[in-house]
């Protein structure tokens, strides 16, 4: 099937929530994407932070195939060995106790929701079951994660919303007017990806951590698009010295499969018990097999790596003409220019570079493991494209 008949095709039969840009792609290698007319590509968005190895990683694809061969699904009734190794080691990496786990970054974060609620609810009975999140934030498309978010643009359409969230500046100030005793948790993303890449001051999470500890209030940290390497650390939080209560992450964790994990520490290692939570598909052999591929690669080597790089890239674009502000921490990267963020990334396409948007800024996200020859090569396009 041609380009013409794919894009007709899927405008025809595909329902239209996406505003897709105008390429096919068709495949590729590390840090590189060919079109369906094959015109290649540097890609510096990965799936939105999935494919953090790059296109075609063979261990992971070994590890998936190998999976494959074995058996392709077991539903949770029984246990399967992918899905027992990937929780040991999330767990050994991070200190967490227990781990759940779903499809994607917002069935993460619709399990922690409900961990929060069930631990207070334990403790402390009923009425104790709002969550303050920060305005600006980004949780997830259910109906629960949007009333999480903390951006008006997602609460049309969709109401009425689940009860019970509340949204804070990230400032003290505003956490303690929004706090009640029936508070039970706050939720927080270390870098605030999709409303700009903005990357929350350090003193102030180390002082929600506290007031939070002091009030026996969980601590959430949304690591869905900040975890598993991308910002330099292996869970931005460690940045700061935090130690959430829970942890949840997706996207890069599954190399390109569909997962999800809620990571449970101490506090609330034991709140789910049978019946409380469940999923048909969350923990799969082949995400999980694949998911353990890529976590066990994650190393500190690795990630000082992502450091240098991310520090490199901002150094560059800050010098490139056009370019008014550069936010981030590691590989992931906001742009902000004097031009429309959306047209800054069609103009990069032409000239072959994929990058993604997130609202005025223009956003990197590229492989870990991309090459100084790549990111020289995006520069040198992103320069073209900014200071025209």
């Amino acid at each position: 099937m041609d380009k013409q008949n794919i894009i007709s095709d899927d405008k025809e039969y595909i329902a239209n929530t996406y505003a897709r840009y105008g390429i096919v792609i068709k495949e590729g290698k590390g840090s590189k994407l060919y079109d369906a007319d094959g015109k290649e590509y540097i890609d510096c968005a990965t799936g939105i932070g999935v494919n953090i190895f790059g296109i075609n990683d063979e261990e992971w694809k070994q590890a998936v195939n190998e999976q494959i061969n074995c058996v392709q699904h077991v539903c949770n009734l029984y246990y399967a060995e992918p899905q027992t190794k990937l929780a040991k080691l999330l767990c050994e990496k991070t200190g967490a106790k227990k781990v759940f786990f779903g499809n994607s970054g917002a069935e993460a974060n619709e399990c922690a929701i409900k961990t929060a609620r069930k631990y207070s609810l334990d403790k402390y009975g009923d009425g104790r079951y709002e969550i303050i999140t920060l305005k600006n934030s980004f949780h997830g498309r259910t109906i629960a994660t949007l009333s999480a978010t903390g951006q008006d643009q997602f609460h049309k359409y969709f109401a009425p919303f689940v009860d019970g969230f509340k949204y804070s500046q990230a400032t003290m100030s505003d956490i303690i007017a929004n706090y009640t005793d029936k508070t039970c948790a706050v939720m927080v993303e270390v870098v605030q990806g999709e409303s700009g890449v903005n990357v929350l001051d350090g003193e102030f999470l180390k002082r929600l951590e506290s007031f939070c500890k002091e009030r026996d209030i969980l601590l959430i940290c949304d690591e869905v698009q900040t975890g598993n390497g991308r910002t330099g650390y292996l869970y931005a939080y460690e940045a700061y010295g935090l130690k959430p209560d829970i942890v949840t992450t997706a996207k890069g964790l599954g190399g390109g499969l569909p997962i999800g994990a809620c990571m449970m520490f101490d506090k609330c290692a034991n709140t789910l018990q049978a019946g409380d939570h469940g999923t048909t598909f969350g923990g799969n052999p082949i995400a999980c097999a694949g998911g353990y591929s890529i976590l066990k690669r994650i190393d500190n080597k690795l990630l000082l790596e992502v450091q240098g790089k991310g520090a490199y890239f901002k150094e560059n674009l800050s010098k490139i003409k056009n370019v008014k502000s550069v936010s981030g921490m590691g590989l992931m990267i906001g742009i902000e220019t004097d031009k429309p963020a959306r047209e800054v990334a069609e103009a990069c396409l032409e000239k072959g570079l994929i990058v993604l948007t997130a609202h005025s800024k223009v956003r990197l996200l590229p492989p870990l493991n991309i090459k100084k020859g790549e990111i020289d090569e995006a520069l040198k396009i992103l320069n073209e494209v900014i200071s025209k």
